[in-house]
């Protein structure tokens, strides 16, 4: 069995010595190791919040653009709108005003009563070849009727060398055209109950109607968003 030596002083202090070093540094590198993980932590929480922040700013300024490019265009919709209606208004303005100014001269038609008898024989004959009667009726103003019994005969003649058959004209006097219209003639045949309009102001309104599309591309250029024709 052998002997057992008891430590001195000196070799006490110096194990003591040693063990808290030890502990010191065991306590230094776990510290150190805390620390790193901790700041790693500390990133990754960090980076986290960083880019969440940053996609809720990207979101939040992607949906005010979004708002803004939509307010954008429907302020330009609403514009392009108006200006277009604006526009579309004033041509029809324009057409408007030039057949308020074909209607107001439709009466200087009639001045001429060579050139009026004429068209009023044309006139008579376009209804009288769509009739095809014997006996026809005019309707005319009472200022007219020297000019359309005129105009009555030239038309007989003309029918009848055209068809080779008679009809026969007479001016109903008692349902005269009104002393304010512009002029032309009333066609009556089948026994008053078939009507040709042939007034000036009709032929007008026909004028108006089928004449527009030609006048709205002659006056302001063929209409680009127009697919069919007729």
């Amino acid at each position: 069995m052998s002997a057992v030596h008891a430590l001195s002083d000196d070799q006490v202090g110096q194990e003591l010595r040693k063990m808290t070093a030890f502990i010191k540094q065991e306590a230094l590198e776990k510290a150190h190791e805390i620390e790193i993980k901790a700041n790693e932590e500390f990133s990754i929480e960090k980076s986290k919040l960083v880019r969440q922040d940053t996609d809720a700013i990207d979101a939040a300024h992607a949906k005010k653009l979004k708002q803004a490019s939509m307010s954008q265009q429907i302020t330009r919709s609403t514009v392009a709108n108006k200006t277009r209606l604006k526009v579309l208004a004033a041509r029809q303005q324009l057409l408007d005003d030039i057949f308020e100014a074909a209607s107001q001269r439709l009466a200087e038609g009639s001045k001429d009563k060579g050139k009026y008898k004429e068209t009023l024989k044309n006139l008579l004959l376009e209804g009288l070849y769509a009739l095809a009667e014997s006996d026809v009726q005019v309707r005319a103003r009472k200022a007219d009727y020297d000019v359309v019994k005129d105009a009555i005969k030239e038309a007989e003649s003309e029918y009848k060398s055209s068809i080779g058959k008679e009809t026969k004209v007479t001016i109903n006097e008692e349902d005269a055209l009104p002393e304010g219209s512009s002029g032309g003639l009333m066609i009556v045949g089948g026994n008053g109950k078939i009507e040709i309009n042939n007034t000036f102001d009709e032929r007008l309104l026909l004028l108006e109607s089928s004449a527009l599309p030609a006048m709205r591309k002659t006056l302001f250029g063929a209409n680009p968003n127009r697919k069919f024709y007729d």
